[in-house]
């Protein structure tokens, strides 16, 4: 689903946090490709990026709709991501006789690479700065009238960029330094994406919870899959793959989609944060791993269907752990205080300036304050319609938000917008029955120990039944597993909402207006003074920053659109102790037990004696990444793909507030690595062979 419509209920500040970064240091920042360091880089690596070289990253980069980056890595549509990335593909393509996810996925010939359902591939196309309609649309409104305004300027910009050919294109307004700037992205949409090649979770995960972010890592975290148009690859430009990989100290550089960080957040943004959002998500979601945890134990089955969803799970929970634990122990709150009074004393100081950005803090305060009291139900209803049910809510959403004139609706439900919402409701994903129920009693039982029985929402979802009788009666009378009878509901349209009698239907259906009106509330009361107040935070940051000039060294926070990083491959000390940049395969097979999470696939074992073992498996480097960079390519100077991000080291976590380039870094597998394991591990010489020639 849209990331606009999945966060609708979630916290505004957490995960719209479009914020302001300072002034970059050495290999700090995820820069738009419009917007690149290019002084920088000369002074520092005697390297500058000319219009061509940026182009054609550009458009050998790509993204997986899902939350992933990507890129093409040969003429043919072949393109290089994560195995965790296609995580869900492996699991829906599996069967009772083939377990793609665990065992991998194999082809000889185009014929057998299969379609991953649902998945979307998008690439960049045009980039154009569009603050200043947005701007003139919103000036002089508040509130309610601010988001109207503003919902009514996306439709039209998004529908005239896409022309009328949502089939083909996407369109989205992305906010920059918390809406100091907008811009509206264009990309070309691609959804025929089949997977090509895929190892063992064994290799793809190896080392598993215990060694995510990590460093020593021993992964091949890769999946290679291929678009189609028209039944025949597509052609586009592509990353020439370097098998032999970098160097240590080598410029490198890393083009890919960071989903967000928050380095710029006003002090009470992140201290609510600190106090309310982080300590109750990572709450919800340990209860949810513990509830995988113990669904995987009761029967083998129950382990192959939790898998996907508890991966992910932990690797939430490692990831806001180590934010809470940045914002917790380090003294980013307070000095963000200092910062904040200081720029609010820098508008003060002349008229003019007071005139044109007021006093923005004291809108962000208000807003927060206003948050704390409606983020645990908020939080809580999301977490009802996730996953599975949150396709159920698009539907009776969707059929309501249709029926208002296109500039009216939610984000999310804009005539530009509806093409990707049919795909992901025609997706044929696996249903997991027991799963899907444990998962919703859950949900509901959260809800009401959070927002107390009496509450009214609470007594509207679940009237007079247990949580765990509601869930098994509404997953066990929905017939919205089969993607033809959600497509029917779509196209039905609203008369068709009102007349089904599936009860997840039903159900979605009693709690809509209650849902609708909480979300228009945070919309209107939180969301939308935050943006124009953070706004205005940002434009004044801008009007200083040109006065003192520091102009072209300011970045935005990440947002989930094509930025592109650099830094150098190098290692760093931890505890005390040197961390060389590149392990091998001689370290993987000395890191191996035969126990998991360290036990290796057969294959891996049966090829020992035909390895190189001293090839590089994995490397760190200085680049400025967080998540929605796994996938991402790491590039030399020459523009070839030498390694594929797929984590970060523990203190990299804290990378959403800050960089510090002597702790964080990038991990990523070794191209050198992977075109071995192709040739001497999988026997695919024809795949291997794509690579390095960039042709079939």
């Amino acid at each position: 689903m849209s990331q606009a419509r999945s966060s609708l209920l979630l916290s505004s500040a957490l995960l719209g946090a479009f914020a302001f970064a300072s002034t970059a240091h050495a290999d700090e920042g995820m820069w738009t490709f419009d917007h690149l360091p290019k002084a920088a880089l000369q002074k520092a690596y005697g390297f500058t990026p000319d219009a061509r070289w940026i182009q054609h990253v550009v458009q050998s980069s790509a993204r997986l709709a899902e939350g992933c980056s990507a890129s093409f890595v040969s003429g043919d549509g072949l393109v290089m991501t994560n195995h965790h990335c296609a995580n869900s593909c492996l699991a829906a393509l599996s069967d009772k006789d083939h377990d793609y996810f665990r065992d991998g996925f194999y082809t000889r010939d185009l014929a057998d690479e299969r379609q991953c359902p649902g998945m979307e591939l998008d690439r960049l196309d045009t980039m154009k700065d569009v603050s200043d309609p947005v701007a003139e649309a919103t000036r002089g409104k508040q509130g309610a009238a601010y988001s109207a305004a503003l919902q009514e300027v996306e439709s039209k910009l998004t529908k005239d960029c896409i022309g009328g050919d949502d089939e083909h294109w996407r369109c989205d307004m992305v906010p920059l330094y918390h809406g100091g700037q907008t811009a509206l992205y264009r990309y070309r949409r691609y959804k025929d994406v089949r997977v090509v090649m895929a190892p063992e979770q064994g290799i793809a995960f190896f080392g598993g919870d215990p060694d995510n972010f990590d460093y020593p890592r021993y992964d091949i975290d890769l999946s290679m899959l291929r678009v189609y148009e028209g039944g025949k690859p597509v052609r586009t430009p592509f990353l020439q793959f370097d098998p032999n990989g970098p160097k240590a100290d080598d410029l490198v550089f890393t083009s890919g989609n960071p989903g967000r960080t928050q380095r710029g957040l006003p002090a009470s943004a992140l201290a609510f944060q600190r106090d309310v959002a982080n300590p109750a998500i990572i709450s919800a979601l340990t209860l949810r791993e513990g509830m995988l945890w113990q669904y995987s134990r009761e029967s083998a089955e129950h382990e192959k269907q939790a898998e996907d969803a508890l991966f992910s799970i932990q690797n939430g929970i490692k990831s806001y752990s180590g934010t809470q634990a940045a914002l917790q122990s380090g003294d980013i709150v307070s000095r963000r205080v200092k910062e904040d009074t200081a720029l609010q004393a820098w508008i003060d100081a002349d008229p003019a300036r007071r005139a044109a950005y007021g006093q923005p803090f004291r809108t962000v305060d208000k807003a927060i304050a206003l948050e704390k009291d409606l983020f645990s139900r908020n939080l809580a209803i999301g977490m009802v319609f996730r996953g599975f049910l949150d396709n159920v809510m698009t539907l009776v959403e969707g059929a309501h938000e249709r029926q208002k004139p296109d500039a009216k609706r939610h984000a999310g439900y804009h005539d530009a917008q509806l093409g990707e919402i049919e795909t992901a409701l025609a997706a044929k994903e696996p249903f997991y029955p027991d799963l899907e129920t444990a998962s919703l009693a859950l949900s509901l039982t959260s809800l009401r120990q959070i927002a107390g029985a009496d509450d009214p929402l609470v007594r509207l979802t679940l009237g007079k039944e247990a949580p765990d009788a509601l869930a098994a009666s509404l997953i066990k009378g929905t017939k919205l597993s089969d993607p033809a009878a959600r497509l029917a509901l779509w196209k039905g349209g609203l008369q068709a909402i009102k007349a089904s009698t599936d009860p997840l239907v039903v159900f979605a259906r009693r709690i809509y207006p209650s849902y609708t009106a909480l979300h228009d509330k945070m919309r209107d009361e939180v969301s939308a003074p935050l943006h124009k107040a953070q706004g205005d935070i940002a434009r004044a940051r801008f009007a200083q920053a040109k006065a003192e000039g520091r102009l072209d060294a300011l970045y935005p926070d990440a947002t989930f659109s094509p930025r592109l990083s650099y830094g150098t491959v190098k290692g760093w000390r931890k505890n005390g102790v040197d961390v060389a940049p590149f392990t091998d395969f001689a370290g993987m097979y000395g890191h191996a037990t035969g126990a998991e999470p360290f036990a290796l696939p057969k294959r891996w074992l049966d090829a020992k004696t035909r390895l190189p073992l001293s090839t590089h498996l994995d490397f760190v480097s200085t680049n400025d990444i967080v998540g929605g960079n796994s996938g991402s390519p790491v590039l030399n100077r020459e523009g070839k793909a030498v390694g594929l991000i797929f984590d970060g080291n523990l203190p990299s976590l804290a990378g959403d507030l800050y960089y510090d380039i002597s702790n964080n870094r990038a991990v990523a597998t070794d191209t050198s690595a992977i075109i071995t394991a192709l040739k001497l591990v999988y026997n695919e010489e024809n795949l291997a062979n794509e690579l390095t020639n960039g042709h079939r």
